[in-house]
């Protein structure tokens, strides 16, 4: 007992003395600079800024706390007191707006004034989606407004805007740690994304608001770090991107009105994010966008609203999409083309403008749906063009009144329905040109259109193959019709 109250003695006194020993420096009342109190500095001390434009570029040092003055009054863009203590990076040409030490904290800054920012430029790929940039890594040479670079440390309550780069540069290395945590912040008019993360990273993302940069509004290229909890609209590419062997967690964000997809998973088959509980909407493309050998986990998401598909898959992308609500997309609820290989299960997709899920015309395409609900949708519940070897089991495809079929499965696709109820009154159930092998379903028509069309179970069509057993049909006024079908 006597010796665990000398250690308790002997930790207080320790805590008390680096406690005394701390100070604060203040700009620029005791110091002209932010530069000139930081090296003054020592671990543990902390520079306090007092509004007003600074003309420098800052480099931190280990341990130190450079803030603003002030309380954290909101105002329009972000704090108040960050709003009105601005470093200017434009009187000088060497080194970012601000560059992390490892332990040391910026918080309450406006940074801007680094490198140039084209207003033309923008202006020109905003108006074309982007579709006419350069595909560079986000890793590239360039000049943040913040420098991140194998420290931890924290950034937060900041706002950068008007760099000739990436807002906040975050990056990685193999050999070290790097895991900061980037919380907060305002990020927008970028020439780069707001946010990018890269090159082994594995920082902590949260509740940054990302808005109208150059690329993505949080970019990720071969790191992982957790992001969660972040607004990004507005962004010339995806609200989030991830690409080139990325493996970020994604969880809880809201991305829309972005001029690509809300969020975009591209490039390797190493690009491996899980992505789960986020708010895609009113994005000029995809909700979710899965493409170029990329394979994320898209989990109990909410994609509505979209000018394409709620969630796409295109260009052999490998997505897992579970547990997803997509509807009110302008195209499919679940779009895939383009050779994609996806496993669709669990998913509800209602009243989208197209098919509920969409398979467009590809080479080789495959898709696994269990247990997807499919209802109400403007067209069909599921539509098979050609390419495209589909096995459905045990989903539930529904829609009320209309006229085409419930499911078209086209010439050139193949498809195994097993254990599916499905009900409608359009021309069929299913229309079937492809191939198809239906076992233990159930058809329901639960009230057969009056003249017009044919009300058929399954309507093979001339040069189709069929085969069916164990099925049951009620309500229709064909179970089965053959046209010159085998």
């Amino acid at each position: 007992m006597t010796r665990l109250m000398l250690i308790g003695a002997f930790v207080l006194l320790h805590c008390h003395s680096a406690m005394t020993q701390a100070k604060t420096l203040r700009v620029p009342s005791e110091y002209t600079s932010i530069q000139s109190a930081i090296d003054a500095a020592e671990q543990g001390d902390t520079v306090l800024v007092d509004k007003g434009r600074y003309l420098e570029r800052v480099v931190m040092k280990d341990g130190v706390t450079l803030k603003s003055a002030g309380d954290d009054a909101a105002r329009k863009i972000g704090l108040l007191r960050a709003e009105q203590t601005i470093i200017d990076g434009s009187a000088s040409v060497k080194g970012a707006g601000v560059t992390m030490a490892e332990g040391s904290v910026l918080d309450g800054f406006t940074v801007t004034g680094v490198g140039q920012y084209d207003e033309d430029k923008w202006r020109h790929h905003h108006a074309t989606h982007g579709n006419e940039q350069s595909h560079e890594h986000i890793g590239a040479p360039g000049t943040p407004g913040i420098a991140v670079t194998s420290v931890n440390c924290i950034v937060r309550n900041n706002i950068v805007h008007h760099i000739g780069y990436t807002g906040i540069a975050i990056s990685g290395n193999e050999n070290l740690d790097c895991s900061p945590l980037i919380v907060s912040n305002v990020c927008f008019r970028n020439m780069g994304g707001g946010i990018g993360s890269m090159k082994q990273s594995t920082a902590t993302i949260r509740k940054n608001v990302c808005y109208e940069n150059f690329y993505a509004g949080i970019g990720h290229d071969n790191a992982s770090p957790l992001v969660g909890e972040n607004t990004c609209y507005g962004n010339i590419r995806a609200g989030i991107g991830i690409s080139e062997g990325a493996c970020p967690v994604v969880r809880g964000n809201k991305c829309y009105e972005n001029r690509r997809a809300g969020i975009g998973v591209r490039t390797l088959e190493t690009t491996r994010p899980i992505i789960v509980d986020n708010d895609c909407y009113e994005n000029e493309m995809a909700g979710i966008g899965s493409e170029e050998d990329a394979a994320p986990t898209i989990c109990r998401n909410r994609c509505y609203r979209n000018k394409l598909a709620g969630i796409g898959a295109r260009t052999r992308s490998h997505p897992t999409i579970i547990e997803n609500e997509c509807y009110e997309n302008a195209a499919a609820g679940i779009g895939q083309e383009s050779d994609a290989v996806t496993i669709l299960t669990g998913n509800y997709c209602h009243d989208n403008e197209a098919a509920g899920i969409g398979f467009a015309e590809c080479t080789n395409g495959q898709s696994t749906l269990t247990k997807n609900r499919v209802i109400n949708n403007a067209k069909v519940a599921i539509g098979i063009h050609p390419g495209w070897n589909v096995t459905a089991t045990r989903n539930e495809l529904s829609r009320d009144g209309g006229i085409p079929p419930i499911v078209m499965i086209f010439a050139g696709s193949k498809a195994s329905f097993v254990e599916n109820t499905i009900q409608g009154s359009g021309v069929a159930c299913i229309r079937l040109a492809g191939e198809l092998q239906a076992v233990h379903n159930n058809f329901v028509c639960p009230k057969p259109r009056n003249g017009g069309p044919p009300n058929i179970g399954i309507w093979a069509l001339k040069g189709s193959r069929l085969s069916q057993s164990d099925n049951t049909f009620e309500g229709w006024r064909n179970d089965v019709r053959t046209d010159e079908a085998k």
